[in-house]
């Protein structure tokens, strides 16, 4: 059998120190905390990590909102801007889409031609035109008044859409938006699935509802939200009922 030089020898035992010393970090790495760099929910059981990410929703005082709401009244997609004194976005119904807007207790509506003639009859179709993509101001008397006013009001509405069913457990790690999170199911996923951040404050970054009622992704947290009443040029009333949906 042929000798090797000292140097060939030499160069081949450093090789394999080099070789045994990447593997050496690399089983290190792997053999290490995963939850290393995170806020460290992902260590926490699913009910833990559940309690946590709803008072971080609860302490927020601003959240973007988007996806869809599937209901007995149908199918909505929401894009909405939220704070504690209101909210401001759009909603898309089957059959129109209108965009809110709240400061307080003053709620306003603008919508489309299309929206305004489901009022029906000669006060609908004669409105139309006049009501065209401007706000209008909805009383509170209006029986439209309280479900224009649930899209706009930030922590009834994730009081009431984040809601996890049946025994929770952990799910896999997952990215959101680039954000890593960890998944909470509910009673097995078919009670809904809420991904929750590892980074920073664990706040609930994305929600299916149960039975397939919809996805909604949450957004910008704590992020400036500016409320600005709509000017007077821009502000028309209506005088009658407005349509609900």
């Amino acid at each position: 059998m042929a000798a090797f030089p000292p140097a060939t020898r030499a160069r081949r035992a450093g090789l394999a120190g080099a070789v045994c010393a990447v593997l050496a970090v690399s089983l290190a790495a792997c053999a290490g905390d995963p939850d290393a760099g995170t806020n460290g929910v992902g260590k926490l059981s699913a009910e833990q990590i559940e309690a946590k990410a709803r008072a971080a929703a609860d302490a927020a005082k601003a959240v973007s909102l988007s996806g869809t709401l599937i209901g007995k009244g149908g199918s909505y997609q929401l894009d909405m801007r939220l704070n504690a004194q209101g909210g401001t976005g759009s909603v898309t119904s089957r059959s129109s889409t209108f965009a809110l807007l709240r400061i307080g207790d003053a709620l306003y509506v603008k919508a489309g031609a299309d929206f305004w003639k489901q009022t029906g009859g000669k006060d609908g179709t004669g409105a139309a035109g006049k009501l065209d993509d401007k706000y209008v101001k909805v009383p509170k008397s209006d029986p439209a008044y309280d479900q224009f006013r649930g899209f706009t009001d930030m922590h009834a509405l994730l009081g009431g859409l984040l809601g996890l069913h049946g025994s929770l457990g952990k799910g896999d790690r997952t990215k959101v938006g680039g954000v890593p999170a960890v998944q909470v199911t509910g009673g097995d996923g078919k009670g809904g699935r809420l991904d929750v951040s590892l980074k920073g404050t664990p706040y609930p970054l994305r929600f299916e509802r149960a039975g397939g009622a919809g996805t909604l992704q949450l957004t910008q947290w704590n992020s400036n939200v500016t409320l600005v009443p709509p000017g007077k040029g821009d502000t028309v009333d209506y005088g009658h009922e407005l349509p609900t949906s």
